[in-house]
């Protein structure tokens, strides 16, 4: 296939936040901008634990990416699954044709680490897009179906428990909030089981959770979770998974928790695209790019978002996996190529700086934790900034607007609207979790 395009072609493979604002910074540029995305939706991810625990519906934290577009006259949108990329020749290998690039900007993320034991992702699934918050959202929400059902004591125990494996903020996010559901959304709901009684443990191989923010707000962060009746183990790692539970720990102190609903939380990794540069990766498959984002032997291919693997030069610390690097990354990448096509000489596109707006996690209902410069805090005031900031970045009137009310509705009366089980929902002594 050959280049017949006129106008400079800009490829860009993902449309999370890097992938947006790229796409934005090159409205009005002489260029054909074409975004390439496996789905045919932009996924807010910070808030894709709330699907997952039933606070929000799915289309309230995703929008068409088509819709986001239509205004944007030099871009257009190809829904596909990007497999492979020719470097040399110029073209990207998408649902078995090629499509041209002058320019290509791989903004195409994570995806789970499972660090070898990838058998374990279909008992432990993670959280990465809209499928997985349903399937974790069924079988938490089923979970407690079968207990109702259960004469078996053991049996509800294990049905009862609930295992998070990792600290970080998604882990956190997920444990305190499916505490919350079991203790104050659904009690008065069910007739034959208390859900009060529900065990929820979160699993840290570190020795604090957040292990980025300052040990102040881990150790917040921790008391509040604890405060919701979850179990915090620090210091251990996950040995084994399987369908009735985890193994935790070394095998000569090793802890055995049943349980019959286990999600992963504990690590990310690039995705395999990356591999398609035939360029050394990081050990989590992520790309170290050049000052400019470009990759290294190759000035019009530039990575951005979470794939990107780079030190902020004048903080020498690495750029976080957050939606703020990612908004940042795509929005410089996107200005450059812009200034390029006006004739700017590529020796004169500078280093890219990353500025920390801040991060932010929330634990419960009033209960966050935010750390922005050197202010640090916690509570029912961090609560509620998390909650502004998350609706600013939502994508369209429509989702700002229905994510207040839920929010505002879950506030007051505890109520989690988007309680629907899709998929295989049998209730007898068969696998109605797997």
């Amino acid at each position: 296939m050959s280049k017949t395009h006129t106008r400079p072609r800009v490829v860009i493979v993902g449309a999370g936040f890097a992938g947006l604002e790229c796409a934005r910074a090159l409205r009005g540029s002489n260029a054909n901008v074409v975004v390439i995305d496996r789905r045919n939706h932009h996924l807010f991810q910070p808030l894709l634990y709330q699907v997952a625990t039933a606070a929000l519906s799915p289309s309230s934290v995703a929008a068409p990416i088509r819709k986001v577009f239509r205004r944007q006259r030099n871009c257009s949108v190809l829904m596909g699954e990007v497999e492979s990329i020719d470097t040399q020749a110029g073209f990207v290998g998408i649902d078995e044709r090629q499509e041209p690039f002058d320019y290509l900007v791989l903004a195409c993320g994570m995806t789970h680490n499972y660090f070898g034991n990838e058998q374990w992702q279909a008992v432990a699934p993670g959280l990465k897009n809209i499928e997985e918050a349903i399937e974790i959202r069924r079988r938490v929400l089923m979970s407690f179906e079968l207990a109702e059902l259960e004469p078996d004591e053991r049996a509800r125990r294990s049905l009862l428990t609930f295992v998070i494996v990792g600290g970080g903020p998604t882990g956190v996010e997920l444990a305190g909030a499916i505490a919350e559901i079991a203790t104050q959304s659904i009690p008065r709901d069910f007739r034959r089981v208390d859900t009060r009684q529900t065990r929820v443990v979160l699993v840290e191989g570190g020795d604090r959770l957040l292990a980025a923010y300052h040990p102040e707000l881990s150790s917040r962060a921790e008391r509040d979770l604890v405060a919701l009746g979850v179990e915090v183990l620090l210091g251990d790692r996950v040995s084994e998974i399987d369908e009735a539970g985890v193994t935790v720990g070394k095998a000569d102190g090793a802890t055995r928790i049943e349980s019959r609903c286990v999600i992963w939380a504990a690590g990310l990794k690039g995705e395999p695209l990356a591999s398609s540069l035939n360029i050394e990766l990081t050990s989590d498959g992520r790309v170290a790019v050049e000052a400019d984002l470009s990759v290294p032997g190759h000035d019009r291919i530039f990575v951005v978002g979470d794939l990107m693997a780079h030190e902020d030069p004048k903080s020498g610390e690495p750029v976080p996996g957050v939606a703020q690097g990612a908004m940042q990354s795509g929005r410089f990448v996107g200005r450059i190529i812009a200034s390029e096509l006006e004739g700017r000489p590529s020796g004169e596109r500078g280093a890219f700086h990353y500025h920390d707006k801040g991060s932010m996690a929330t634990i419960g209902r009033a209960k966050a934790v935010a750390e922005i410069g050197s202010w640090r805090f916690g509570g029912l005031f961090a609560w509620m900034l998390w909650s502004i900031v998350h609706v600013a970045f939502l994508v369209g009137f429509r989702n700002k607007l229905i994510a207040m009310f839920q929010w505002a509705y879950l506030y007051t009366f505890w109520s989690r609207g988007s309680r629907l089980i899709t998929g295989t929902c049998t209730t007898g002594k068969g696998d109605a979790l797997g």
